[in-house]
C-alpha cells in the first residue's frame, strides 16, 4: 500500500480527536534510524503552570505533572521506521500521583536519507491505547503529515497534525500542527523556535482564545554519547498551558 493510500484510509475512517494528555512534544522532521539500527528516546515533560482542571472527567490535571513516554524506534528500510510507546506515563499528577497511561504504536514513512535533501517529507501514523485518565476515549490514533525544507543553515518544518477518537465523522477531525524554524550552528548544535496548537474539530474550530497555542524556545545538541532537545514552552491562549519544560534524551542501542 502506498503512503497516499494509507492516508486515505485512515481519514476514511477517522473521525473526532479527544484533547488531553501530550506525552511528546516535538516537530518530527522525517529523519528515522538506519535500517537494522534500534534507537531509544526518553521523552519528559513537567508542566508548572497549567491548566487547573481536566480536559474530561476524571482526567489527569496538567498543573504540575510531570509526564512523557518511552520511546522504541526501529529502522526497517530507507524509508521506514516502526516504532513503539512503551509506557506512556505520568511521573506525578495532582489526582493520579505516579501512573502507567498507555501505550502507541507508530509507523513513520518518510523519503529516504531527508537530511541531505532540499525538500523533505513523509507521514507518521500512531495508534494508541489510553487509560481512562489519560484520554476520554481507550483507543485513538493520530496522522502526522511531514513537509519540511532546509535551506543552508535553516530549517523550515511543518506537521499539520490530525487527531481521532473514531466518533463524530470527518468533521470532527481535531486540527492539531506543530511547526519548526531550526538554526543549525553547526552538526552538533542548533536553536529552535516551535509552536504547538489545537484549532479543534474540522466541523468548527474552537474560539480563538479557547484553542491551545504554546510557544516554544527549544535546543539540540549532538554528543557522541546522546542527543539532547530541551526547551520551554509559553502558552498564549487560555486553552492552554502558561509555562512547560520538555527534555528528550535519544541514542542508537546497537
Amino acid at each position: 500500500m502506498s503512503v497516499c493510500a494509507a492516508l486515505a484510509a485512515f481519514l476514511a475512517v477517522a473521525p473526532r480527536a479527544a484533547f488531553g494528555q501530550t506525552d511528546e512534544i516535538q516537530v518530527y522532521d522525517a529523519s528515522i534510524a538506519s535500517p537494522g539500527k534500534v534507537n531509544l528516546m526518553i521523552h519528559s515533560n513537567f508542566t508548572p503552570i497549567g491548566r487547573k482542571s481536566p480536559d474530561f472527567p476524571g482526567g489527569i490535571i496538567p498543573d504540575d505533572s510531570v509526564n512523557g513516554a518511552v520511546e522504541w524506534a526501529f529502522g526497517v528500510t530507507p524509508w521506514f521506521e516502526q516504532g513503539l510507546y512503551l509506557p506512556v506515563y505520568t511521573a506525578y499528577s495532582k489526582e493520579h500521583g505516579g501512573s502507567i497511561d498507555g501505550f502507541k504504536i507508530r509507523e513513520l514513512f518518510v523519503r529516504p536519507h531527508a537530511e541531505e535533501h532540499k525538500f523533505f517529507y513523509g507521514v507518521n501514523f500512531e495508534f494508541s491505547v489510553n487509560q481512562s485518565y489519560w484520554e476520554s476515549r481507550h483507543i485513538t490514533s493520530e496522522v502526522r503529515p511531514i513537509v519540511g525544507a532546509h535551506l543552508n543553515k535553516v530549517d523550515l518544518i511543518y506537521n499539520p497534525i490530525l487527531d481521532t477518537d473514531y466518533t463524530g465523522g470527518f468533521g470532527g477531525l481535531d486540527f492539531a500542527p506543530a511547526g519548526r524554524i531550526a538554526y543549525n550552528f553547526n552538526k552538533n548544535w542548533a536553536v529552535a523556535a516551535e509552536e504547538y496548537a489545537d484549532f479543534g474539530p474540522l466541523r468548527q474550530f474552537y474560539a480563538a482564545n479557547d484553542q491551545f497555542h504554546e510557544i516554544w524556545a527549544v535546543m539540540d545538541h549532538h554528543t557522541p554519547f546522546v542527543d539532547i532537545e530541551t526547551g520551554v514552552g509559553v502558552g498564549v491562549t487560555a486553552g492552554a498551558d502558561k509555562l512547560t519544560f520538555k527534555l528528550m534524551l535519544s541514542r542508537d542501542l546497537n
